[in-house]
């Protein structure tokens, strides 16, 4: 969905660490690179832990449309930014998800 004026589009994505490296996870967002910043269209970005549950993670990305989260999702730029993911991190593929939200009213 392309949109405008005023509409901002939201995507969350979720995942599970499989394997006791939630505090490495945790670390890795604290120090990432902080690539994203300079990409066209982002606004913002937040990562949260579930409180019940310490290996669920919620990456909320905020953006002036999707067609400027898809063009950063698939540069070089995004996958460079994940060179700081600990090495040996297994997540949990029944718990992975990527939502891409509009917003209907801010």
């Amino acid at each position: 969905m392309q949109t405008g004026s005023g509409v901002v589009i939201l995507v969350l994505s979720r995942f599970k660490v499989a394997n006791g490296l939630e505090d490495s996870v945790a670390r890795a967002f604290m120090d990432r690179p902080r690539m994203v910043e300079h990409a066209e269209g982002f606004l913002g970005l937040e990562v949260f832990t579930d409180n019940g549950d310490a290996s669920g993670f919620y990456l909320l990305t905020r953006w002036t449309t999707e067609s400027a989260f898809r063009k950063w999702h698939s540069s070089p730029a995004h996958h460079a930014s994940h060179k700081g993911i600990p090495k040996g991190l297994k997540l949990d593929s029944a718990f992975t998800q990527l939502t891409i939200m509009a917003s209907l009213c801010h």
